[in-house]
């Protein structure tokens, strides 16, 4: 499996209308999300603060937050969308 998160891009599939968004190199999640007009709470965009959570309904988060307790990350089941990436071509959040 290719790591996404350090080779290039990814794409986010949010769950609850089926849109699909390009993540490019270099650029967060939550930078391309606002900039296609999606609504998402956040804060401090650093990974510390947890105003961002996302639940991940699909595909492998790469965690690069300090947040969550290195069990919860271990869990994938959630990622902080100002600073993680994608280890997998797809991340599909419940959004």
């Amino acid at each position: 499996m290719t790591d996404h998160a350090a080779s290039g891009g990814f794409e986010v599939r949010l769950f609850r209308s089926g849109r699909i968004i390009a993540v490019p190199p270099g650029e967060s999640i939550l930078d391309v999300l606002l900039d296609a007009g999606v609504n998402v709470s956040f804060s401090c965009t650093e990974g510390h603060c947890g105003t961002c959570e996302s639940r991940v309904v699909d595909g492998i988060p790469d965690h690069r937050d300090s947040f969550l307790a290195e069990d919860e990350k271990a869990e994938n089941s959630k990622i902080m969308i100002c600073c993680s990436r994608s280890k997998s071509k797809l991340l599909v959040l419940d959004l």
